[in-house]
Formats: structure tokens, sequence, C-alpha cells
């Protein structure tokens, strides 16, 4: 696998064992645990290695520092989005292709893929979410089984200020009612985390300082029913999901979501419409708190 100077590629991603539970840790504090291509592979190996681990019965995927996920890396210099890697599906290479090749055949990797993919593991998955959980960030939560959010948590996907449909993994109306969802992407406003939890989208809402020990603690408890039990049962939940409507919602605006890009490239010059993370961050200054 390719990789830059930013950091070793064991920091990127932590992994770490106890007992039956796999502790998936995304570890880039300093830029808010922000999604590059190293990441993302990272995250992929490590599923994998808690998904072959048969001691492994639940996996809880977490942010090191201040912040779930501030989403897809879009500025920090560890932004790889011109380099190769070593692919995980069939797709080809995205690097030197032109147009919205280029960004299309990425994103069916990087992320269509590889979140569908992650939500299909036969374990089941935990989010731990304190601080900000942006935009990519909510795509990694959305694909686990239960997020348990702290108080201080916040979601949000902004991308419709550059003109986008909201991010790849396009679960927004599963994860809300469709109103809601509607509320959630015209206004790109932070959704708090108790508000969250009204609309279903979070399972539970506790202290920060008691986050971890609660999260360890649902996970131990599932981890004492049958490993079939519990594969066949998000089977059955993620079968129905997909009867209504998930996946075809998906495939079709993900197709929109690359129109988009294409649109601004064509207008502007810019796939994300002149956004930077500067600027989408300012976004989300003092937004009103729904």
């Amino acid at each position: 696998m390719q990789m830059n100077d930013e950091q070793p590629e064991a920091e990127v991603v932590q992994y770490e064992v106890q007992g039956p539970l796999a502790l998936v840790t995304m570890h880039r504090p300093e830029y808010h645990n922000a999604q590059n291509s190293r990441m993302t592979y990272a995250l992929d190996a490590a599923f994998k290695r808690a998904c072959d681990d048969d001691n492994v019965k639940v996996i809880v995927l977490r942010g090191a520092g201040k912040h779930f996920s501030a989403g897809h890396d879009i500025g920090t210099p560890g932004r790889d989005v011109n380099q190769s890697f070593e692919r995980t599906s069939l797709w080809y290479d995205h690097v030197n292709k032109p147009g919205g090749e280029f960004l299309y055949a990425r994103e069916q990797e990087v992320y269509l893929g590889m979140c569908r993919r992650w939500r299909e593991m036969p374990k089941p998955t935990i989010a731990m979410v304190q601080g900000a959980c942006i935009a990519g960030g909510l795509m990694l939560a959305w694909v686990c089984d239960l997020i348990i959010a702290s108080d201080d948590a916040y979601f949000s996907d902004p991308v419709v200020r550059m003109g986008i449909p909201g991010v790849e993994y396009f679960a927004h109306v599963h994860e809300l009612n469709p109103r809601i969802a509607k509320e959630f992407l015209f206004l790109g406003e932070r959704m708090g985390a108790e508000r969250a939890w009204q609309m279903g989208m979070v399972n539970r809402v506790v202290p920060r300082d008691v986050l971890e020990d609660v999260t360890l603690d649902v996970a131990r408890r599932i981890a004492q029913m049958p490993r079939m039990g519990l594969q066949l049962t998000k089977q059955a939940v993620n079968n129905a999901e997909d009867l209504m409507g998930k996946r075809a919602t998906m495939d079709m605006v993900f197709g929109l979501h690359h129109f988009a890009h294409v649109h601004n490239e064509l207008v502007s010059g810019d796939k994300l419409g002149g956004y930077d993370a500067r600027a989408m961050a300012q976004s989300q200054r003092n937004p009103s708190e729904a």
C-alpha cells in the first residue's frame, strides 16, 4: 500500500482486543479524524482482522481526541485523493482518469463500496461518537448497528452548500424520517445528540465522561449472545432495510452526487464548488442547534 510521510500507517487506525471486543480507533486527532484514503484502507484492514478473529464477538468504532470524525479529508497535509492504493474491490484505479471518471471510480471503492461492505460485517458493530460527526463521519457511524453518543456530540451533513445532495453513502431517509432528513440537508446545520436520539438515529446519549464505559458495557452484554444468532438477526434487519429501498436509493443518489461534482467542475472549475476544509468548517460556526 502506498503511504505518505504524515504518520506511520499503524497509527492512523489503532486496533485493540479486549476479551470478546475489538476496538477500532481512528487516530488522526490533530485533524479531528478527517478521513483520507490511508485511514479508510486502514479501517478496512482492521475490520477484516476483527471479522477473521473467532474470539471477537463485537466491534467498537471510535475516534481519538475531541471529535469522532470531521468527515472526508478535503484539506489536511495528508490529503491523498491523487494517490493509488491497493484496492479491495474490482473497481479499477481512479488515478489519471479524465473528467468525472476520476471521482466516480475512486468513490465507488473507498466510500460507497467500503461502507456497504462494513455495514454487512457479520458481527455487531457499535459507533462510539463524541464531538463532531460530520458528512463523511456520518457514513462511518451509520454503517454501525448501534450508535452511542456523548451529550456533546453533534451530527451534520453540510455538503448541500457545495451543491451536492448529501454524502455518498446516502442513508439519510433511513436514519431520519424523510421530512427531518430534508431539514437536516437543506439547512446543513448541526443536530445535537439529544435530538438525534429523539429522531431514532442514536441509541443512547450519555455524559462524555462515561461514554466509553457505557459503550463497552453494552458491547460486552451483546457479546454474551450466540454468534450465529447475532449474525442472523443483523442480516434480517439489514435485508428489511434494503427491501424498504435503502440500497436502491443509495445507488440513485450516488449518481446524482457525481452529476453534482461534474456540474461544479464545469461551472467553477472545482469539483467541490469552491469549498475547502476551512470554508466548510466556517459554515458550521454558531449554527442553530436543532
